[in-house]
């Protein structure tokens, strides 16, 4: 599942804009805005603003439109609770390398 594509069918869907939904979640439009041009993933914490915003559960967010559910394998897991622990530098560094490696 790609989390921003899903974020942005759900704005979408209810004919938000980023800034209605900045407002709706309480998070900047610089913020959401960034995880777009950037393709960073939010944090958790700011995912459950969303989900909030959306009034739907986390969970509910990893369902996709077949109304199947979006499993995160363990390295998966452990991929993104270090990702997140990365200074924005790091983390588009990383992300290049894995676009690169992606590439051979």
């Amino acid at each position: 599942m790609d989390v921003l594509e899903r974020i942005r069918s759900l704005r979408l869907e209810r004919n938000w804009s980023e800034y209605q939904l900045s407002e709706k979640s309480g998070l900047t439009q610089s913020t959401i805005s960034a995880w777009f041009r950037t393709k960073t993933l939010p944090t958790i914490p700011s995912l459950e603003k969303i989900c909030s915003a959306f009034n739907i559960s986390l969970a509910q967010f990893f369902f996709d439109e077949n109304g199947t559910q979006t499993v995160l394998t363990e390295k998966q897991m452990n991929l993104i609770h270090h990702f997140n622990r990365l200074s924005e530098k790091q983390q588009d560094s990383l992300i290049q390398f894995l676009e690169n490696m992606g590439n051979c």
